[in-house]
């Protein structure tokens, strides 16, 4: 069992945090235990061809085959909304002799240490280099464009959810809507741990001043803590909605067009891969000039249409922006 014990004025700087690079490091458990994380599934078959560019055996070596990550890789945020950058640099300075400490926790034994870690742990500051850049690597190459975008919207939308819990509930109910494990009573907030692949240890974490700081991650299905309590204290928490990540956006219909931009607008759009005047779209589309005249003048001032004159006549055509919507929403 984990306690975290609150004096007087503790629950009081008990604040929210998420943190990219936390999320980045976690995200390595599914190349260890892929039917754990069966949400996460689409994104892995995506980025598998990726991984055989990066330094594919020290990423793997920074998850133990419980599933346990070095702390010093997710260090706690010092605000609310970190960029990852940032907290790379803080990994980046991390002593060499917390780097050494932290993996032979992280695996228990020291003859239980990979391979490329024990190699690596002989140089250390060469080691925290390399391990910083492989990171770096994995979340531009992996990451940063497709998947991180909808991991964010997903855990602010989990902060806004027990922001709004804590105010209208209370802190008990904010505790137990985390995990129902977690028990607030009086001064203390207990977690019992079962059935986890590695047990943890009774742990009695005093949060004696430091603020304890609560993070969403879409990688745990329980709470769960950094066990040291010389660190500054954590909880990590299963965040809402983490489930969405396998859900595939639906297929662009003909219709996809009409409904973002309106049906006569789409049209014009469609028509205007090559250049014509407000007449001959009004007789090809057999409306007014003056209606064919008003959708133009909306899709010029979106950035969708170029406009050319030739003495008393003016000739719009698609822009680039247009011919990129056409090509994501096809009319017909």
């Amino acid at each position: 069992m984990i306690e975290f014990r609150f004096a007087v004025d503790d629950l009081a700087t008990t604040s929210f945090a998420y943190s990219p690079l936390q999320e980045a490091v976690f995200s390595l458990r599914c190349l260890h235990d892929p039917a754990r994380y069966a949400h996460h599934r689409p994104w892995l078959r995506r980025i598998r061809p990726r991984l055989e560019n990066l330094d594919h055996e020290l990423l793997t070596a920074l998850v133990a085959p419980w599933l346990w990550v070095p702390d010093f890789l997710s260090p706690r945020p010092t605000r609310a909304r970190p960029v990852f950058a940032d907290e790379l640099d803080e990994v980046r300075r991390t002593p060499p002799d917390v780097v050494t400490a932290d993996f032979r926790a992280t695996y228990r034994t020291e003859g239980a240490l990979p391979p490329v870690v024990v190699h690596g742990l002989a140089d250390q500051s060469a080691f925290l280099t390399r391990l910083a850049d492989a990171l770096d690597a994995y979340w531009h190459t992996c990451l940063s464009d497709g998947w991180w975008p909808r991991v964010h919207s997903i855990l602010e939308a989990d902060l806004a959810h027990q922001a709004r819990v804590l105010a209208e509930q209370g802190a008990a109910a904010l505790f137990a809507g985390l995990d129902p494990r977690l028990v607030w009573d009086e001064d203390q907030l207990r977690l019992t741990r079962t059935g986890d692949t590695a047990p943890w240890p009774s742990v009695d974490i005093r949060i004696a001043g430091r603020g304890l700081v609560l993070m969403p991650t879409i990688f745990a299905r329980g709470a769960q803590t950094v066990l040291d309590p010389t660190r500054p204290p954590m909880l990590i928490y299963p965040a809402r909605g983490r489930a969405t990540l396998s859900e595939a956006p639906p297929p662009v219909t003909d219709r996809a067009l009409a409904r973002l931009l309106g049906r006569p607008r789409a049209r014009l759009l469609s028509l205007l891969a090559e250049a014509a005047s407000t007449t001959e779209l009004a007789h090809r589309l057999n409306v007014t000039p003056g209606a064919v005249s008003q959708h133009l003048a909306v899709l010029y001032d979106a950035g969708l249409l170029s406009r050319t004159r030739s003495g008393r006549t003016v000739r719009y055509r698609r822009t680039a922006l247009g011919d990129e919507l056409c090509r994501s929403f096809p009319l017909l």
